[in-house]
């Protein structure tokens, strides 16, 4: 008999409240995005957060790094919250963070949570004073804070000393596995700096960013054995494209599969005018496709072969899946629990009917050279078959009536 498998049970993390949003102890994973847009341009950075928050992300950060930019913030939390955009912003500072804290209260007190870098909030003498600038306001407003290492700006005076300390080792590590230790230490360290100011535990999430794969898996490893705060995955600098989500997939699903992570980002490179809400939808998809969360009705559709050289069913796939990103607002509005149900587009008879049959609804062409006929099943039942040139039209009719029959609609 083969065993069940799934993802192992979640690491319990003490629970963060980011705005309205629960960050671990339990809850489910959080999608988080990130703008790209300059955030002194308060109407553009509006948009695009709009955009990032319909698209499903739960968290947005948005960067701080100038005057212009932290009076900016107020300015744009208001105007989201007048379009009903309610989506908690976190703000992401690096260098003059405490002064553009202590400077402009308005920000201080608009975002959501902030974001720390302990390897360029300050150098040697200063750190410790700017960190703990940082931190009071924190508690002053009493906002959480998400402590971020990066690899590619991590703090240079601990990672000579361990490197020092490495080198008097009988059997010194390789470089790579210091500077894992190192951002771990970095991470877990500047925690336990915040908490003796007083910040509590349930103020604190945990990130160490860096951009290769067996990298992430071994510090986050390590992190969640030594940690109970929440994390935040991400995979940095993950690259454009299909490289970028394949990167970004095989590092985060191998802790996500150990049941480590709180909330995850997808650091895609967007293309050339490409959009930004693709990292969203990367997240949400890689999260649903491991059975950790459910954010849209899913479409199975066959790959294509010899069988199926006809271009009709694929066209019916993309008819369909284009529908659902279209109508999914709606339905998740008016339709408690619509984002489970499940759709099968197949180009055959060999594997088609069987397959539609484990679908909530599926169709099957016929294949290769022959006119469309396609039987639709609906609950493993065939229900009717479809012929002519609408038969996209008709298929999403039979979605739209069995959303409105199964699911219930919400008050």
């Amino acid at each position: 008999m083969v065993s069940s498998i799934g993802p192992a049970s979640r690491r319990r993390s003490v629970p963060v409240r980011v705005g309205s949003v629960v960050v671990g102890g339990g809850a489910p994973v959080v999608v988080q995005s990130m703008t790209n847009t300059d955030t002194a341009d308060i109407e553009a950075t509006v948009k695009q957060v709009a955009d990032l928050a319909r698209a499903g992300s739960e968290v947005v950060r948005i960067t701080v790094d100038r005057e212009e930019a932290a009076a900016a913030v107020p300015h744009i939390r208001d105007r989201l919250a007048r379009q009903g955009v309610m989506v908690p912003l976190v703000g992401d500072f690096h260098y003059i963070g405490h002064l553009l804290l202590t400077k402009y209260p308005a920000c201080a007190e608009a975002l959501a949570k902030y974001r720390i870098n302990p390897g360029n909030v300050g150098f040697r003498e200063k750190r410790d004073t700017q960190f703990a600038t940082m931190i009071e306001v924190a508690m002053h407003y009493d906002r959480p804070v998400r402590i971020g290492v990066n690899w590619g700006s991590l703090d240079q005076d601990l990672l000579a000393h361990m490197m020092d300390e490495n080198g008097r080792r009988p059997e010194p590590l390789s470089a790579s596995a210091v500077m894992r230790e190192a951002l771990v230490e970095s991470a877990i360290g500047s925690a336990l700096r915040a908490e003796e100011m007083g910040l509590g535990r349930d103020k604190i999430i945990l990130s160490c960013k860096v951009s290769v794969v067996q990298d992430l898996i071994a510090v986050y490893t390590a992190l969640a054995a030594r940690s109970d705060h929440a994390l935040h995955l991400g995979l940095t600098e993950a690259g454009m494209g299909s490289k970028g989500i394949v990167a970004s997939a095989a590092a985060l699903a191998v802790v996500l599969q150990q049941g480590i992570g709180d909330t995850i980002r997808i650091s895609l490179t967007p293309e050339p005018g490409g959009d930004r809400t693709r990292e969203v939808i990367v997240a949400q998809e890689l999260l649903q496709t491991m059975g950790l969360r459910s954010f849209s009705p899913q479409v199975a559709a066959c790959p294509g072969c010899g069988r199926t050289t006809s271009t009709v069913y694929q066209e019916l796939a993309s008819k369909i899946q284009n529908h659902i990103r279209k109508r999914m607002p709606v339905w998740r509005k008016d339709y408690a629990g619509v984002e489970t149900l499940n759709l099968a587009v197949m180009g055959c008879i060999v594997n088609g009917p069987g397959e539609s049959k484990h679908a909530d609804i599926g169709i099957s062409l016929p294949g290769t050279s022959e006119e469309p006929a396609a039987p639709v099943f609906i609950d493993g039942k065939k229900a009717m078959t479809l012929r002519g040139p609408a038969i996209a039209e008709e298929f999403q009719k039979i979605v739209e009536d069995y959303i409105e029959r199964r699911y219930a609609r919400r008050a």
